[in-house]
């Protein structure tokens, strides 16, 4: 495996890589990621994983600093699971000036849900995406389900600014618990750990609900946040999105998506379920 560092190098040995797919990360990584992996060499003839973690998709207190950084275990694992290139650029390599004045800006949805408490997050995540799709210039770029409205906002990106790259949505992994995969769940202590699975529980409460025909948006996310509080989470949404395009759903929508984010203890987490009835 190739390790890369700089956007030279990386744009040299492009030019003799073919078919190439993307899995952006920022490392510490996990079955989830290999997951995207796995997907990507089905897609084509060669993968390139970069790692890096993006100051400006952190905002104000949140774990930038703290972020976990295994490059090592990283590189052992890419290695073995066949990826072909890794593209690790430091700060300086991404933002020369350190600042970065031109900027992608998603439209609304990027201050709803997640964006509602991560200010500035998804401008962030489409701004560094971008360059790399320009730096790289892959021709498939593999993206966990897990993080939906990041998903979202990339597609929307890739389609609105003709960016010629396929976007291909891979599903949550999960732990036999049914506890979606992160980078963050090493933070969660054990007793932490013990009860995180319940947010997929309620999700799928929700899902067996809006199946059955329940329409009543508003009980359906009011009860789940209740069970969570009830269960000492800090829950800052459960909501009921129409899954295409993450507006408002309304009621008899075939095509939804119920996502939910709280913290555990000081851990905050993500998840999803997608709803076809």
């Amino acid at each position: 495996m190739d390790i890369i560092r700089t956007i030279s190098d990386l744009r040299a040995w492009r030019k003799t890589a073919g078919h190439l797919a993307l899995v952006p990360t920022m490392g510490n990584l996990h079955e989830g990621h290999l997951a995207l992996v796995h997907e990507a060499k089905k897609r084509a003839e060669r993968v390139v994983v970069s790692i890096f973690v993006n100051r400006i998709q952190f905002g104000q207190g949140e774990d930038f600093d703290s972020y976990p950084r295994t490059f090592e275990a990283d590189r052992a694992r890419l290695e073995q699971a066949g990826v072909d290139a890794l593209f690790l650029p430091d700060e300086r390599e991404l933002y020369p000036r350190i600042r970065q004045d031109y900027n992608v800006e998603p439209p609304h949805i990027q201050n709803e849900l997640c964006g509602a408490f991560r200010p500035g997050h998804f401008r962030g995540v489409a701004t560094v995406v971008s360059k790399l799709f320009n730096i790289v210039q892959p021709d498939v770029a593999c993206f966990g389900k897990k993080d939906f409205q990041q998903l979202h906002v990339i597609k929307s990106m890739v389609e609105d600014l003709n960016i010629p790259v396929e976007i291909v949505p891979v599903d949550t992994g999960r732990a036999d618990d049914g506890l979606a995969l992160s980078s963050r769940n090493g933070y969660l202590s054990a007793a932490e750990r013990a009860e995180a699975p319940r947010l997929q529980r309620e999700l799928a409460r929700i899902r067996d609900s809006l199946i059955d025909g329940d329409n009543d948006y508003a009980g359906l996310e009011q009860a789940a946040r209740a069970t969570l509080e009830q269960h000492g989470w800090q829950v800052d949404y459960v909501e009921i999105r129409q899954a295409d395009t993450l507006e408002l759903a309304h009621a008899g929508e075939k095509r939804l998506v119920v996502l939910a984010a709280a913290r555990q203890g000081k851990t905050r987490l993500i998840d999803n379920i997608e709803i076809h009835r």
